[in-house]
C-alpha cells in the first residue's frame, strides 16, 4: 500500500442482518446530514467526519456518567446522554503503547510485537521466574494504519497528542501532527508552557497542554470543515506527571473528601478533557457538522492507582484484572445511535479500525488482517451480538508495582486472558495458575470459580490456546538464571527510565 507523505449478551448475528442494519445507519446519517444544511446539495453519500477523543489512562468509573463520585464531566455526560455506551469496553492491553499499537493496526498484541511500554524486564533481576519476550517500541511500517485506510477513501487525517508508535504519524498515514512522537507523557515542563512539540511550540509561561491542544483540533475541523476528515485527538491527560490546571484543582481542593476519587490534581485533569470535549462540540456545533461526524471517546487502559481508583473494578493500569483494560466508551453519530441507549456487547480496541472502514464506506485494505470485529451493527442495534467467541489479551512481560495474587513486587507478572461471554479466565505464565471469573455476577473478579467450575475453565483455556497457536503468540517458558527467590529484594532494573 503507498503510504502518504503528510454486562453481555450473546447469540449469533447472520449477514442479512447485517446488511440490513448497515444500510439503516447508512440512511440514516445520510438523512440527518442533509437536513443539518438543506441549502447545499451534498450527496446522500457524503462520509462522515470522525472525532477520535482517545484519553490517556482514564478508568472506568473516572467519568461522571460512569458514577465517578468527584470528577465533574458534565460534557463528557452531555455526549453519553446524546449517543451510545458501551458497558464492556476494553483496551487491548493493561497499558499505553501495545494499546495503541494495537488500535491503529487492527490487530492484537502478538502479531506487532509490541507488549509494554520499553522494558519488558522491569524489576529486580532476582524476582523475574522467566525471561520475558522481547518488546518492540515502534509500529513497523509493514503495518497499516487506520489513517493509511481512511486515506483511500479521501480522509484528511490529524494526530493531535500522544503517538507513542515511532517519531513521527506523518509516517504512518497521518496529513497532520501536533505534538506527536515516541513519548509516553509530557515531556520538559509536563502540562505546563514553556514546552517544545513537534509543530506546537510555546516559550511563554503557564498555557496548559489539555487546552492548547484542544485548540489546534477546533482549527483543524474549521480548516477541514468540507471534509472528510479524521482527527484523532490523542491528550496526553491523564498520564503521570499528575498536573491539573490551578483553578481546577483549587476547585477539587476545597470539596469535601470523596469515598473514592480523592486526587484534586487529578480530577482537575479529567475537567480539563472535559473541557476539550465541549470545545470541541461546540466547534462541530458552530460549523454545522454536528450532525455529519462520528464522536468516539475511549481510552488507552484502565486508571493508574497511583492516583485514582477504579471501584468496583480490581486492579488499575498494567494489569489483566477488569481495572486494568476496561474503559468508558461512547459513540454518538446522529441518525445511527438513539440518544441515552447502552449496550452490554463487549467490543475492544481492534474493532474501531475495521467499524470506522464499514461506515466510512472504506475498503479493506488488501492481504492485510484485521483482528477485530465491525460493531456497527450494534449502532443502531444496540440489544444484538456480534459474530465472534470471545476476545483476548496477551501480556508476556513484567511490570513493578503492587497487584500480583501471589503478594509479589509486580503490578503483573507475564500472562494472558481471555474473556467468552460472561467468563473471564487469568492465566499466569511463571506458574500456570488460571482464574476464572462470572463477570456478570463479579464484576470485581473476587471469587475465583476456577475448581468449582473446571469444565468451563478448560473451555476457556483451551480456547485462549488455540487462539494463541492463531496468532503466534510467545509464552515465556525459559527461566531467569538470575532468579533467586531467597535473595531480598533491593535495586531496580529499567532500561528505559522511569515508566508508568
Amino acid at each position: 500500500m503507498t503510504r502518504s507523505s503528510s454486562p453481555f449478551s450473546t447469540g449469533l448475528q447472520v449477514f442479512s442482518v447485517r446488511a440490513a442494519l448497515l444500510t439503516m445507519i447508512s440512511f440514516a446519517v445520510s438523512t440527518s446530514v442533509i437536513a443539518a444544511d438543506s441549502a447545499s446539495e451534498k450527496s446522500a453519500t457524503k462520509k462522515p467526519n470522525i472525532v477520535f477523543f482517545f484519553i490517556d489512562d482514564l478508568g472506568w468509573t473516572d467519568v461522571g456518567f460512569m458514577g465517578s463520585d468527584s470528577h465533574e464531566t458534565p460534557n463528557i455526560d452531555r455526549l453519553a446522554s446524546e449517543g451510545l455506551v458501551f458497558t464492556d469496553a476494553y483496551a487491548c492491553a493493561p497499558n499505553c503503547a501495545p494499546s495503541r499499537a494495537c488500535l491503529m493496526s487492527g490487530q492484537y498484541t502478538p502479531r506487532h510485537g509490541i507488549y509494554t511500554v520499553g522494558d519488558p524486564e522491569r524489576g529486580n533481576h532476582a524476582q523475574r521466574k522467566l525471561n520475558p519476550t522481547p518488546n518492540e517500541t515502534v509500529l513497523a511500517d509493514r503495518f497499516i494504519t487506520i489513517a493509511e485506510s481512511l486515506h483511500t477513501s479521501g480522509y484528511v487525517s490529524a494526530s493531535m497528542g500522544k503517538w507513542h508508535l515511532g517519531t513521527d504519524p506523518t509516517t504512518q498515514g497521518f496529513d497532520v501532527n501536533i505534538a506527536g512522537k515516541e513519548w509516553g507523557s509530557p515531556s520538559g515542563g509536563g502540562y505546563h508552557s514553556p514546552y517544545n512539540y513537534p509543530n506546537l511550540v510555546n516559550k511563554e509561561l503557564g498555557e496548559y497542554l489539555t487546552d492548547r491542544l484542544t485548540a489546534e483540533a477546533c482549527r483543524f475541523i474549521e480548516a477541514n470543515q468540507d471534509g472528510p476528515f479524521f482527527l484523532y485527538l490523542t491528550h496526553y491527560a491523564v498520564h503521570t506527571p499528575i498536573q491539573g490546571r490551578e483553578d481546577l484543582v483549587k476547585k477539587y481542593k476545597a470539596k469535601p473528601t470523596p469515598e473514592h476519587h480523592k486526587n484534586a490534581a487529578y480530577a482537575a485533569m479529567v475537567e480539563s478533557v472535559d473541557h476539550s470535549v465541549r470545545d470541541v462540540l461546540a466547534k462541530l456545533d458552530e460549523l454545522k457538522l454536528a450532525d455529519g461526524t462520528i464522536v468516539l471517546f475511549f481510552s488507552d487502559n484502565g486508571g493508574y492507582l497511583g492516583a485514582t481508583s477504579n471501584y468496583p473494578l480490581r486492579g488499575g493500569k498494567g494489569m489483566l484484572y477488569e481495572g486494568g483494560i476496561r474503559e468508558p466508551m461512547i459513540v454518538r453519530w446522529p441518525g445511527a445511535t438513539k440518544p441515552g441507549t447502552r449496550c452490554d456487547e463487549p467490543v475492544i480496541g481492534v474493532d474501531f479500525y475495521p467499524t470506522l472502514l464499514e461506515v466510512t464506506g472504506t475498503k479493506r485494505p488488501e492481504n492485510y488482517k484485521l483482528d477485530g470485529v465491525s460493531f456497527a451493527p450494534l449502532l443502531s442495534s444496540p440489544g444484538s451480538s456480534l459474530e465472534r467467541p470471545a476476545i483476548f489479551w496477551h501480556f508476556p512481560c513484567y511490570l513493578t508495582g503492587s497487584g500480583d495474587p501471589s503478594g509479589g513486587p509486580f503490578r503483573t507478572t507475564p500472562a494472558g486472558a481471555i474473556r467468552m461471554g460472561r467468563w473471564k479466565l487469568i492465566e499466569w505464565f511463571e506458574t500456570g495458575r488460571q482464574e476464572l471469573y462470572d463477570l456478570h455476577a463479579d464484576i470485581g473478579e473476587q471469587n475465583d470459580l476456577s475448581k468449582s467450575h473446571n469444565d468451563k475453565r478448560k473451555e476457556l483455556h483451551e480456547a485462549m490456546l488455540a487462539w494463541r497457536k492463531e496468532v503466534n503468540a510467545p509464552v515465556p517458558a525459559t527461566p531467569n538464571p538470575k532468579y533467586d527467590p531467597i535473595k531480598k529484594p533491593g535495586g531496580s532494573k529499567n532500561k528505559g527510565g522511569r515508566k508508568k
